[in-house]
């Protein structure tokens, strides 16, 4: 397996990390538009691991936004696997690059969605994934395969569904993906600041977003932002977080290979996190389109959204500033095995602390970045074989979290992941 990884920032470089500790892979070319962090991404694991290990990586500049770049330098380094780790507003560039050179593609985030023009609240216009899924015949014809939604949130929760339906429930009633945490970021005196431990740029297009539902007799429809606030208790000391409806791709993704009366994601922002991004809406922050800056050395041309990017700490960096634990999951309920109701939480936690201190990534991009490298490995073993545009849904499941448990001493990544029951 040879493998272009575009996007060396923070889930870009934690993904290097990763698999610098594995070894089913030929070659990883880190590529970047500046490729300075990719090369430096390559230093730390040249002098955490040696140089016969740097060996099998290699730097590249990459302009993600070309897919006749993305295809030059996928058949300039002989890639089999396209790793898309940018931001999703990349991903149809980078999707028909990897298929013009003839590679297999994945990604963590999806095409990006359109609201119905006059009811975006309650109507679905292009959902996400919508464009990729149209190409699903030009990707299987090719014989090759794209597997979409391959990160935590989408990615770990989509293969923990799979796993509900096949070994857990004899009928599910709700897929819910419940993500929260009880993260702070400091500033250099210890006051605590606003810094999202994940791209701004994704996390105002996923929260301002009418977020999507699914019902097995409605089919997908959507609600207005934030909506529908539960409380829900998170494990190992997270505790109880403030969860509401947000736009994501499991919604998406779960309905096309798993059998569910419903389906919902929602994500514990916490209020002053929503108040942030009401504010950026109101004042149009959270808008792609351009406008004209004048300034002393002229007119500029800038998104608001990529200057309010700009303007906040890089994900990338604040982990040495940051405490506590993230945790992803899924919450399903229905009929177990037995033919008894069932309710149950799978989970999987990351510790800051722990993160920063192997791989020195901060928690919630390290935890984004694990999935996908081990999703690689079960395709390079051919554990997992497919073909098309698929989810993580449309595999089994078992191998993957067996492996992912499995300790390191014996060949696994030592990352448990949990099952909570939850009636009663």
């Amino acid at each position: 397996m040879r493998i272009l990884l575009i996007g060396a920032g923070g889930v870009g470089d934690a993904i290097a990390k990763i698999a610098a500790r594995r070894d089913f892979f030929e070659l990883l070319v880190i590529a970047d538009y500046d490729e300075a962090r990719a090369e430096r991404t390559l230093a730390w694991i040249r002098a955490k691991h040696g140089d016969e290990v740097a060996s099998r990586f290699d730097t590249t500049q990459i302009d993600a936004s070309d897919p006749y770049v993305v295809t030059a330098v996928a058949l300039e380094f002989d890639a089999t696997h396209v790793m898309n780790a940018v931001e999703p507003k990349f991903v149809p560039s980078i999707f028909a690059g990897a298929l013009a050179a003839g590679a297999d593609y994945l990604d963590m985030a999806m095409s990006l969605s359109e609201p119905h023009p006059s009811e975006p609240h309650s109507l679905t216009g292009v959902k996400l994934g919508d464009d990729q899924f149209a190409q699903a015949g030009d990707w299987d014809a090719a014989g090759r395969l794209a597997l979409v939604g391959m990160g935590v949130e989408p990615g770990l929760s989509d293969v923990f569904a799979r796993y509900a339906a096949d070994h857990l429930f004899s009928e599910i009633d709700e897929l819910g993906v419940r993500d929260g945490a009880n993260l702070v970021v400091t500033d250099e005196e210890g006051n605590e600041i606003f810094a999202p431990s994940f791209s701004i740029w994704t996390t105002i297009e996923e929260c301002l977003n009418p977020p999507v539902v699914w019902e097995k007799d409605a089919g997908w429809f959507t609600t207005a932002p934030f909506s529908e606030p539960e409380t829900f208790v998170f494990p190992e000391g997270i505790g109880p977080v403030e969860c509401v409806n947000v736009e994501h791709e499991e919604v998406l993704l779960m309905p096309r290979w798993v059998d569910a009366k419903r389906v919902t994601f929602k994500y514990g922002l916490g209020a002053e996190f929503i108040n942030v991004l009401q504010v950026l809406h109101l004042l149009g922050l959270d808008s792609t389109s351009p406008v004209t800056v004048r300034s002393e050395t002229g007119p500029a041309h800038v998104a608001p959204r990529d200057v309010v990017a700009a303007s906040l700490p890089d994900p990338a960096t604040i982990g040495p500033r940051m405490t506590g634990k993230t945790c992803a999951g899924l919450w399903v309920t229905g009929t177990g095995v037995d033919g008894e109701p069932r309710e149950v939480y799978l989970f999987h936690v990351s510790d800051n602390e722990w993160t920063m201190r192997e791989y020195e990534s901060q928690c919630v991009v390290w935890q984004t970045a694990l999935n996908p490298v081990i999703a690689l490995e079960l395709l390079a073993t051919e554990v997992w074989q497919g073909r098309g545009v698929l989810g993580p849904e449309a595999f089994d499941a078992a191998p993957f979290l067996e492996l992912m448990a499995r300790p390191v001493a014996e060949g696994g990544y030592g990352q448990a992941w949990g099952i909570e029951d939850r009636l009663g």
